[in-house]
């Protein structure tokens, strides 16, 4: 902060840094210049104003929206209601309770079979989202590459850029199932580059790679002295038998890599922000945690106590959440073959709960539109016409366009109730004239 006279020359202003205080008489005004200007070119993600339209829409089938219709595990409920009688609601350890770590780290180590050593490794964040924040913060220097699949979840990019670090897409292949083409991965490493984002099981594709895969990712991060980041938001969400690999878990890879994960998708806890990270470098760790302090203190404490009881308790709701979501997967998939005319089609993921479908191009022949994105005009005709909350691909990566996202998480008589939708719509449009 710097005070200056009033009649100080703009050049002396303008060195003298962000913000000053200029006197006038007996007052002092506070006069800002341009701050945090890198921000204006990190975008919103096009799910916030398809959130807008959806508001505006009568009776909607909220497929937008990456949110389970289930509730959270009875066990969740009784121990944040304990901790709330008993007055659970002062400050706590900035990294969580720990009880909370103590458990977080019992399950990497069981579960994902992480080498972690001790509580000390595990951070308690405020949600997926916030885990990913502070590790672009801590992790990045000005300029510093990260490669990450395109489609992804856009929140990616965008806390890499507002870290000052430059996101460089690399293709899924539909072809592969939503994979990476490794060559093609390892085609877009150069000396800035620092780390490899991954998600699997992915958004918005449903997407897993394989042991292989990871493998060979780990490889090149051995070979090119990179980082690892993992995000396994949706571990616990994969169909048909397909396995969950954590990557930290492959020889000598935990040292690089920085795994994080959700309460959110796994125990239906989307609205309490509860997710986590685990790191064994000690330096990175120590950044971390003053991100972490400097954005929360410490997360919440009534629903750390929560996080408690989802890991204290019986694991059955798990099992039971991921079986529903294999009937309406199915489900949602069959409607599509019968109601979507041919407009859209795609294979079932293997992961998650999103319908990642591509739309057939001579749609648009029918459809004139002042977008030049096929994604946002079939998008905004799913809203406007159908009432179906829906995501166009192109908002996930250059690679989406020509596709569009549905969330098949929701009740079964809102997917029917959608189906229905769009098959009067398409079958109308369909009809000889």
């Amino acid at each position: 902060m710097w005070i200056l006279p009033l009649g100080a020359p703009k050049r002396e202003r303008a060195t003298a840094g962000s913000s000053w205080l200029v006197a006038r008489g007996s007052r002092l005004t506070y006069t800002l210049r341009t701050m945090g200007h890198y921000l204006d070119s990190v975008p919103f993600s096009g799910i916030i104003r398809i959130r807008d339209m959806m508001y505006s829409v009568k009776d909607p089938f909220r497929l937008d929206q990456g949110d389970v219709s289930f509730d959270a595990p009875d066990t969740v409920k009784r121990a944040m209601h304990r901790a709330i009688d008993e007055n659970r609601s002062h400050y706590v350890q900035t990294t969580g309770i720990p009880r909370l770590t103590e458990l977080l780290a019992r399950k990497v180590r069981d579960v994902n079979r992480i080498p972690i050593e001790s509580a000390d490794e595990v951070l308690v964040t405020n949600g997926g989202i916030h885990a990913l924040y502070i590790t672009c913060q801590a992790l990045l220097e000005p300029g510093d590459e990260v490669i990450i699949p395109d489609p992804e979840w856009p929140p990616s990019a965008g806390n890499i850029a507002s870290a000052h670090g430059v996101p460089v897409p690399c293709p899924l292949h539909e072809d592969l199932g939503w994979r990476f083409d490794i060559a093609e991965l390892a085609s877009k490493i150069t000396p800035k580059t620092r780390a490899i984002y991954i998600n699997s099981p992915q958004n918005p594709t449903g997407g897993v790679l394989t042991r292989a895969d990871l493998e060979a990712i780990a490889d090149l991060c051995r070979e090119r002295d990179l980082w690892l980041v993992s995000d396994e938001a949706y571990e616990d969400v994969l169909y048909d038998g397909v396995e969950h690999v954590s990557p930290a878990s492959l020889p000598g890879m935990y040292e690089r890599t920085i795994a994080f994960y959700t309460f959110s998708k796994t125990y239906a806890m989307t609205g309490l922000r509860l997710g986590y990270l685990a790191v064994r470098d000690p330096k990175l760790r120590d950044r971390m945690k003053k991100v972490l302090f400097y954005t929360a203190s410490n997360i919440a404490s009534v629903v750390q106590y929560g996080g408690v009881g989802a890991l204290e308790g019986p694991q059955d709701a798990v099992v039971e959440y991921r079986t529903e979501l294999q009937a309406r997967r199915d489900l949602f998939y069959a409607g599509i073959r019968d109601k979507a005319a041919g407009v859209l089609s795609g294979a079932p993921p293997k992961g998650a709960f999103y319908a990642f479908l591509r739309i057939d191009p001579s749609w648009r022949d029918m459809h004139p539109s002042s977008h030049e994105s096929i994604s946002w005009a079939m998008t905004e005709d799913l809203i406007s016409r159908g009432r179906i909350g829906c995501v166009p691909g192109v908002d996930f990566g250059a690679s989406g366009e020509g596709y569009i996202r549905f969330c098949f998480a929701r009740e079964r008589r809102e997917l029917t109730g959608a189906l229905a939708s769009m098959g009067e719509l398409f079958a109308a449009e369909s009809a000889p004239r």
